[in-house]
């Protein structure tokens, strides 16, 4: 099997098994949470993303790994962990909590995606094995954070119930 195909399967696996883990076990529990509590739990997960800087760590990828991938990807995660432990940091101070979740979350879905883009114009999946030590960061560490970023989206847009806003302001109070 080549190292284009290998990679593509395990990226899609990856994908599967986080989903079907997400459905049964963190979904139901990160939807009946109260919303704040849901988005600290994922910042908690993304603030982790600041050892994406290893892309650019020489030892430890291929020399020949794309700067056009490796330096975006690396920087890219390094800003969205820094903005998840802002929101984390900012927790008591409820206004820039929600702005530092909105950031790191719009900062690291679109810094996933663009390393989509740069893996597939660099031809990367092809070359695979430059990833070296780091191969399992983007299949099976990259598939949880796409995951729970969309999940943050959804609870961050999904109209909240009468309860739930009486129990919110009860709770700010």
């Amino acid at each position: 099997m080549s190292p284009e195909l290998l990679f593509q399967s395990h990226l899609v696996l990856g994908y599967v098994a986080w989903l079907l883990c997400f459905r049964v076990y963190v979904w139901p529990r990160l939807k009946s949470m109260d919303p704040f509590e849901a988005q600290r739990a994922m910042a908690t997960l993304h603030s982790f993303r600041f050892f994406g800087l290893v892309f650019i760590l020489p030892g430890i990828v291929s020399p020949d790994l794309p700067a056009s991938f490796a330096v975006f990807a690396a920087y890219g995660d390094f800003a969205t962990g820094v903005l998840a432990m802002l929101a984390l940091l900012t927790a008591r101070i409820r206004p820039l909590f929600w702005s530092f979740v909105v950031a790191f979350n719009l900062v690291g879905a679109t810094d996933l995606i663009l390393d989509y883009y740069h893996a597939i114009q660099s031809d990367l999946p092809a070359r695979a094995g430059e990833f070296g030590a780091t191969y399992a960061i983007p299949i099976i560490y990259v598939p949880v954070l796409m995951i729970t970023h969309v999940a943050a989206f959804y609870l961050l847009l999904r109209p909240q119930s009468k309860a739930a806003r009486s129990y919110l302001s009860f709770r700010k109070s």
